[in-house]
């Protein structure tokens, strides 16, 4: 299923990844080892998508992107 652009809010296949990783329960560190960063380099970065999107935490950011089947 092909997302558009404005669906997203400009996240990219990467922070989708983190995203998906985290509604599996996968820990913050784990995600960063995957994507070959730091689990400090993954929090900023979910840090951006909580304010991009405008929710306040990571669970809420799982929602948001659930909620719009783009995890």
């Amino acid at each position: 299923m092909s997302v558009s652009e404005t669906e997203r809010v400009g996240l990219t296949d990467d922070e989708l990844l983190l995203l998906a990783e985290l509604a599996k329960g996968v820990t913050v560190d784990r995600v960063g080892r995957s994507l070959d960063v730091s689990g400090r380099t993954v929090r900023r970065r979910l840090r951006g998508i909580c304010d991009r999107i405008g929710v306040a935490t990571a669970i809420e950011a799982v929602a948001w992107a659930a909620r719009r089947r783009l995890i």
